[in-house]
């Protein structure tokens, strides 16, 4: 029920061939597991994929409405939020990807953000680049100007063993990802899910699997 949301990019074999007329080279595979390469995506798409990664492989489509209600009869009808389909691989590989992202709130590069945090965190820093670099040079944020300065990313969901929430954040032009979109995720999930309240928001109402 979102009208207008760009469509992403997930390149394979046969959208390079017809986007390039190319032949998807071994370099490209690398490139995309990463990240990098021909990806693009919305923060909407982001945060989707994060919660069907913590929900094991189920796809349930993301809703901005819960109901709908007849203004004749105050009738309210709530919108169906059923799984779509489901992402057939080994359970094995869920684990694997999913301990990858506790340890990278643990261990890695999001440890100082989440530190003593009551829950446990499965997230991914990232950023995004606004403008090239010469392959023999090194980024320096104080010689170019603030707005090609990179992008700060980050995807997460908690409570990482039975999640309640996922997120995406992107500070445009915000650095590394735990600089400034990694700050703004723990103050979310603080938010959801222990009522701390450094946002200045309404206490929230909903805690249920992540959609």
């Amino acid at each position: 029920d979102l009208i207008g949301e760009q469509t992403g990019i997930l390149p394979n074999r046969e959208w390079k061939e017809k986007r390039f007329k190319q032949s998807w080279y071994v370099g490209d595979t690398p490139s995309l597991g990463i990240g990098q390469g021909y990806n693009a995506f919305t923060l909407l798409q982001l945060a989707h994929a994060t919660a069907t990664l913590a929900n094991h492989g189920t796809v349930i489509p993301p809703h901005l409405v819960r109901a709908t209600v007849n203004p004749a009869t105050a009738q309210a009808t709530k919108i169906a939020m059923n799984p779509t389909r489901k992402i057939q691989l080994p359970e094995s590989d869920w684990n694997l990807v999913i301990q990858g992202m506790m340890d990278a709130t643990r261990s890695g590069t999001a440890r100082a953000i989440f530190k003593n945090a009551p829950y446990e965190v499965a997230g991914k820093t990232g950023t995004a680049q606004v403008i090239s670099i010469a392959q023999d040079a090194k980024y320096d944020s104080k010689k170019i100007s603030r707005k090609h300065h990179d992008h700060s990313l980050f995807i997460a969901f908690a409570p990482a063993r039975k999640p309640k929430v996922a997120l995406a954040v992107l500070v445009e032009n915000g650095g590394f990802g735990a600089k400034a979109a990694a700050p703004i995720a723990r103050a979310i999930m603080d938010y959801w899910l222990t009522g701390k309240n450094d946002l200045g928001l309404p206490p929230p109402k909903l805690t249920r699997t992540p959609r």
